[in-house]
């Protein structure tokens, strides 16, 4: 049987990248999926597609998380489409490099709002439904490690997700609800096409450094969050896990 089989799932920012690899890898271990997604519609709905062509359940949600009615809305609609939650992954999040000259309040609270305050609130909304053996897995990145530069607010922001998840971790705890983190280093989506990293000088130099000598691909992340949602991870909460090829 597959490892999720029964589970329901909320993947936050599932339309592309790494939440779509995510909520694809949810959805062949026999979860229902709910897609969310803030602005791409039609990348949701091919996720979904996708999920369902291969014999799945899902659907696709709307919701900004970064506003407390469209968190608390996002989930809601996965327990009245599904009937339960079993699985949370915050894996929305806005990456966004600035030099610090050109740092601004609206870059820095673009990032804050999107990265830290939508985990905190899709998290809040969560907690509501999840029962013993719920699983949240928080997306953070290995950018908080190798510091680099011009990435200052958005390292930041993973920082603080990865301290806010050791906290829930132990708050949770109590209720039997898991509270883990996958760190990836970097993987090569949309985003960081957009962002300008893929075949740059800095794309290089990350591979350089990285031990295993290559950038990520989604489902070298969405394989960890598989394993971290499901029972075979029983034992494990408050862990930061450094899918990174190895880069420190």
């Amino acid at each position: 049987m597959a490892k999720l089989e029964g589970k329901v799932a909320v993947v936050t920012g599932a339309s592309k990248g790494i939440g779509a690899g995510i909520a694809r890898a949810l959805g062949r271990e026999g979860a229902a999926v709910v897609v969310n997604y803030a602005s791409s519609k039609a990348g949701a709905e091919a996720v979904v597609a996708a999920i369902t062509a291969a014999g799945g359940r899902a659907v696709a949600v709307q919701g900004d998380v970064s506003k407390a009615e469209q968190a608390h809305g996002l989930i809601e609609a996965a327990v009245e489409r599904f009937g339960r939650l079993d699985v949370l992954v915050n894996n929305s999040g806005v990456y966004e490099f600035a030099a610090i000259e050109e740092v601004t309040e609206a870059h820095y609270r673009r990032l804050f709002d999107v990265n830290v305050l939508g985990v905190l609130l899709a998290t809040q909304a969560a907690a509501k439904h999840l029962g013993e053996g719920g699983s949240i897995i928080n997306i953070s990145s290995a950018i908080t490690d190798v510091h680099t530069p011009t990435a200052a607010a958005y390292a930041g922001t993973k920082g603080a997700v990865n301290a806010l998840s050791g906290v829930l971790a132990n708050e949770l705890a109590p209720r039997k609800i898991r509270v883990n983190v996958v760190s990836p280093g970097l993987v090569v989506t949309e985003g960081t096409h957009t962002a300008g990293v893929v075949g740059s000088d800095m794309e290089a130099g990350i591979v350089a450094q990285t031990p295993l000598g290559r950038a990520g691909q989604p489902d070298d992340i969405a394989g960890v969050v598989a394993f971290l949602a499901s029972d075979e991870a029983r034992w494990l909460t408050g862990e930061v896990i450094n899918a990174s090829g190895g880069i420190r």
